[in-house]
């Protein structure tokens, strides 16, 4: 099941622990909703604070699992609980694994479009900060995977595996 702890509310939608709307729906392993009932797979938890170690340590796992739809939500921790600095590297990231879900999903426009849209947010953050390999990250190497990928969805128009084109955060040596 999906491993929240959400529930239907009186006016007939769902909410979190704090009454906030958020669906209960379980998702599957690209986030995306099930019937009510369905089995799914665990969520991240959400406003988990990270160092940044562990956040690309995390993704990665789940990168390599599958599933980016959860590495999104763990790079979207790290950019909005990260140092103010580091936002834009993070939120770059997390549009890298969002376009990688929606190119696993079929919508290879989107993904292609998110995917370049990531790929120049990190490049222009390793710029401007002037730092290639922070934590580890292969930012130029992930920004080559990104447009690689949007052109492979943009000319064969079909879903691709998000496991099989799963990137290497620190680089293919790592």
């Amino acid at each position: 099941m999906s491993g929240t702890s959400e529930a239907r509310q009186g006016d007939g939608r769902d909410r979190d622990t704090q009454g906030r709307a958020r669906s209960a729906r379980p998702r599957d392993g690209l986030g995306r909703p099930l019937p009510y009932g369905a089995d799914g797979v665990e969520r991240q938890p959400e406003g988990v604070v990270r160092g940044p170690e562990e956040t690309v340590t995390e993704a990665q796992a789940l990168l390599e699992a599958g599933k980016p739809f959860h590495a999104h939500e763990v790079f979207e921790d790290a950019w909005k609980t990260g140092p103010e600095d580091e936002r834009a590297l993070w939120k770059g990231l997390a549009q890298l694994a969002v376009g990688l879900t929606h190119t696993a999903r079929g919508n290879t426009t989107g993904g292609a479009r998110l995917l370049r849209r990531g790929a120049g947010a990190v490049e222009e953050w390793a710029s401007g900060a002037g730092r290639e390999r922070p934590y580890g990250l292969d930012l130029v190497e992930l920004g080559a995977w990104a447009r690689e990928l949007a052109g492979v969805v943009e000319r064969d128009g079909t879903a691709v595996s998000a496991r099989e084109w799963a990137p290497r955060l620190r680089g293919r040596g790592v």
